[in-house]
């Protein structure tokens, strides 16, 4: 990203992407004299909260990485924690910070969290996050000779004898299973930050002996990026650094990360993979965003998955994956996946399946009738209860679609079913889940759309059996190459382009610990497998450079690796002839040979080119030849396709143009030996294309002779990105209920104590990146500001989108403001924090847009609480 770092001020409660719930929904209490009326209200639901509950404090010294004073560090420690314990405020702390970002992480009431921006040193206040980790799908046996030949990576390995020897590869996870076999004698360092009681939750307990992996997906990420022997990962033989980050279940949080990550830099990695992050929480200011940039400058290659959530719409890439410098990796598909089979009548046909999650596993012998309950047209499949006992000691086909995989499998057990086949309703394999209440007690498979359209004619033509084996095959898979559906879109929050490149992460098999899969081998799929692939082809480059006296430096590795990579076609419609969104696929598939094997890079690698209605400003891109002979390049222009939001950021509308044109100063470039050429290109988003389209697409330098072909991708907003909404959905006022688990909302005049809990909230949906969002408080009888020298109740920045439709953030006034002496309140020149006189009040809430201008009223959205009477007590 190209954004300067601003001051964040203050914090107010924020997010919690793992949608932290504030308990069960409540009914209302009464409020006494005071009550509101409620008639018209609906209560938010309680997983529809998405507030933080820790923040981390930044400080205004550079950190260490940067060439920060660690004296200065530990004084600006010493006097937050003075000046905290002096203002009353009662907070926890739970991990401090100096190598790559300097700052401390603490636990506040979410009443007393403004009061922190007021304390001398204070530079930002960010919310802590929770990160999920992903569902895991088992599989029987290894195979990674699909993914890597996809990358180039078993040429480099079998042609050109790289195999990340020498290079040391972090991984922040789960931790790694320290008996399997394909990690013998490859960890070199270590550290688990949490223990095997950790869930996200509670408090972590660090230091451990052993980084043992309980949770699994580790061990797998490990796998795809170093394993060795039954199953060979990218680089098989790169040493690893393991930094555990999750307990035995649940989630972990972002001060974690930045504390590994310190970690992994003082352990002298080379490479660092996270395969966790923060999605829809898309500005590269976050700490764990700037933590991973800081950590390339210091000489670590950083990876990390820019999200699973492809559905989300555009907008909804994470951090730290859309850190200024980290390599955001997006998701595409195996060529093939091997499955498990089962074979059926009357000729002993082979059909590969998965089993489903929350489903004993299918037996490995045994034959079972087959029987179907619609066909493959039928929507709704096995939607309904099946009639009683009419699928005893049978095999039910199912097709997918419109209720969830446990309902089906629910019904077809409750008719007798002995297993459920359930077939895809699109092209190629799935993995699904049937956890529930009560649980499924029958095996419960899944097959592609082929293989279920010829079990069902099979059995619509008469007696049909089905029989398990032990055995499995390779299959091939008819979306591999193309992107993964839950691949999130970019672009970052200031419209730069995320994902940077991908590779492949749908459907790998890779390492599981043995003891949580009894064959020491698992299929996963998502960015989390994806990511863990690009550190194995960093670590490839970094070995062939070193090996030809070129090392190359960190910073400069996404540059090379973009150059390289080749985009791919769209995946809901590969064959119609359109390059896929470049804010989805970024440069596209990474290729190792091509990475190693070019003598030539174009500078920048990637073009963001902002907002604009019409034409872009011209850029220049450089190309840097380092071979001993001129070379020519013949410089065209792809366009991809684009996406429009409209009022719209939870899904994904398809304009199926491509970009309208690129003008170039030149179709032709000659690059003398060791020399470097320029020229330049401006894009004009097409006209035809709907207000706030997200376009892309690619400027290629194809050699004329023998060479690399070259790419830049570029990735741009046409309209007015000011022009997208902040404020939709929820926007109402709130009490915590008397117990603490819930809201009530106030549509009319309240009374607050000011004491405890009992506070003003301001539950908002954030539909929208918000680049502050302010509280100002005035006078409900004469308009006017609290203080003649008025400064605000508090000021957010950097704040997210809400991950769904209907989720909210809650912001709580304290009953105080903060009064300035400066003009603006910039850099602690204003008083400390002072309560407003009893009195009626009224608080406004602005948020200034995304990239927007201050001082422009079309760039702030506003909203106006009821009217606050404050009674506190004297």
């Amino acid at each position: 990203m190209n954004s300067t770092r601003l001051i964040r001020h203050s914090a107010l409660a924020l997010l919690s992407l793992t949608l932290a719930a504030c308990g069960s929904q409540q009914t209302p209490t009464g409020l006494g004299s005071s009550a509101p009326s409620l008639t018209t209200l609906s209560l938010p639901a309680a997983s529809d909260n998405e507030t933080a509950r820790a923040w981390f404090v930044e400080f205004r010294e550079r950190p260490t990485s940067k060439g920060g004073s660690s004296a200065q560090i530990a004084q600006e420690r010493q006097t937050f924690r003075a000046q905290a314990k002096a203002m009353g405020i009662k907070m926890k702390e739970r991990l401090e910070f100096g190598r790559l970002w300097n700052g401390v992480s603490v636990e506040v009431a979410a009443a007393d969290v403004a009061k922190l921006r007021d304390l001398d040193g204070v530079k930002a206040v960010f919310p802590v996050l929770s990160v999920p980790r992903p569902d895991v799908v088992f599989s029987n046996d290894p195979d990674m000779g699909t993914a890597i030949a996809q990358t180039g990576a078993d040429v480099a390995q079998n042609e050109l004898g790289l195999t990340g020897k020498g290079v040391k590869i972090a991984i922040m996870d789960t931790g790694l299973d320290l008996d399997h076999p394909a990690f013998a004698n490859r960890l070199v360092a270590s550290y688990d930050f949490v223990g095997d009681a950790f869930d996200g939750g509670n408090t972590p307990v660090p230091g451990a002996d052993t980084v043992d992996d309980c949770g699994g997906h580790g061990t797998h990420v490990a796998g795809i990026a170093a394993a060795s022997g039954a199953v060979k990962g990218v680089a098989p033989e790169a040493s690893l650094g393991v930094y555990r980050v999750f307990g035995c279940a649940g989630s972990t949080q972002a001060d974690i990360m930045v504390a590994a990550m310190e970690r992994a830099l003082a352990d002298g990695m080379d490479v660092l993979n996270m395969s966790i992050g923060s999605s829809f929480n898309s500005w590269a200011e976050y700490p764990t965003a700037v933590a991973g940039s800081n950590l390339v400058d210091a000489g670590v290659v950083v990876a990390a998955s820019i999200g699973n959530s492809g559905t989300g719409g555009v907008f909804a890439a994470g951090a730290p994956g859309v850190g200024e410098k980290v390599i955001g990796v997006a998701n595409f598909m195996n060529t093939h996946v091997l499955l498990n089979e089962f074979t059926v009548s009357p000729d002993g046909t082979k059909m590969g399946y998965q089993n489903s999650t929350g489903a004993p596993a299918a037996p490995t012998s045994g034959t079972l009738p087959l029987a179907k309950t619609g066909t493959i047209t039928t929507i709704d499949d096995a939607c309904a209860p099946l009639a009683a006992n009419s699928m005893i000691g049978k095999a039910v086909l199912i097709r997918r679609g419109s209720c969830a995989f446990y309902n089906k499998a629910f019904n077809a057990q409750q008719a007798g079913a002995a297993a459920v086949v359930i077939y895809n309703n699109a092209a190629g394999p799935f993995a699904g889940t049937v956890a529930g209440s009560p649980a499924i007690t029958i095996p419960v498979v899944s097959i592609s759309n082929t293989l279920g359209a010829l079990l069902d004619s099979r059995i619509a033509a008469g007696s049909t059996s089905m029989t398990w084996t032990p055995d499995s095959g390779s299959y091939a898979n008819p979306t591999g190459n193309l992107l993964d559906a839950s691949s999130s879109y970019g672009l970052a929050a200031d419209l730069a382009l995320k994902p940077d490149l991908g590779a492949p992460g749908g459907l790998i098999r890779s390492t599981y610990p043995l003891s949580l899969e009894g064959s020491g081998y698992a299929t996963l799929s998502g960015t989390s497998m994806a990511s863990p692939h690009v550190a194995g082809v960093a670590a490839l480059v970094i070995q062939a450079k070193r090996a030809a006296g070129q090392p190359i430096a960190a910073g400069d590795m996404r540059g090379l690796l973009q150059n390289t990579a080749s985009p791919k076609p769209w995946s809901s419609g590969p064959t119609a002839g359109y390059i896929d969104f470049v804010h989805r696929q970024g440069a596209g598939m990474v290729n190792v040979v091509n990475a190693v094997g070019t003598t030539a890079t174009v500078s920048p690698s990637k073009l963001s080119l902002g907002e604009s209605a019409a034409a872009t400003t011209p850029q220049t891109l450089t190309v840097t030849n380092r071979s001993n002979a001129a070379v020519t390049y013949t410089v065209t222009h792809v366009g991809a396709l684009s996406s429009a939001p409209g009022a719209q950021r939870y899904y994904t509308p398809v304009t199926q143009l491509p970009i309208g044109s690129a003008s170039l100063s030149s179709s032709t470039v000659t690059v003398p030996a060791g020399g470097s050429a320029s020229i330049s290109v401006t894009i004009t988003p097409n006209a035809a294309a709907p207000e706030a389209t997200v376009y892309g697409g690619y400027v290629v330098f194809t050699p004329q002779g023998n060479g690399t072909t070259l790419r830049v991708p570029y990735a741009g907003f046409k309209g007015d990105y000011q022009g997208l909404t902040i404020f939709t959905g929820l926007k109402n006022m709130a009490r915590l209920n008397a117990a603490g688990t819930g809201y009530e909302l106030l549509n009319t005049p309240a009374t607050f104590t000011m004491q405890g809990a009992d506070v003003p909230s301001f539950l908002m949906h954030l539909d929208h990146f918000a680049r502050t969002l302010k509280m100002d408080v005035v006078d409900a009888v004469t308009g006017q500001p609290v203080h003649s020298q008025f400064f605000n109740a508090s000021t957010d920045e950097f704040l997210p989108r809400n991950a769904t439709s209907t989720g909210f953030f809650d912001f709580t006034w304290d009953g105080q403001v903060s009064w300035s002496r400066g003009s603006n309140g910039v850099g602690n020149t204003h008083d400390k924090r002072k309560p407003v006189p009893n009195g009626k009040y009224i608080v406004k809430v602005s948020a200034l847009k995304a990239l927007g201008d201050a001082s422009n009223p079309a760039h702030v959205e506003s909203w106006s609480s009821p009217v606050i009477t404050v009674n506190a007590p004297k």
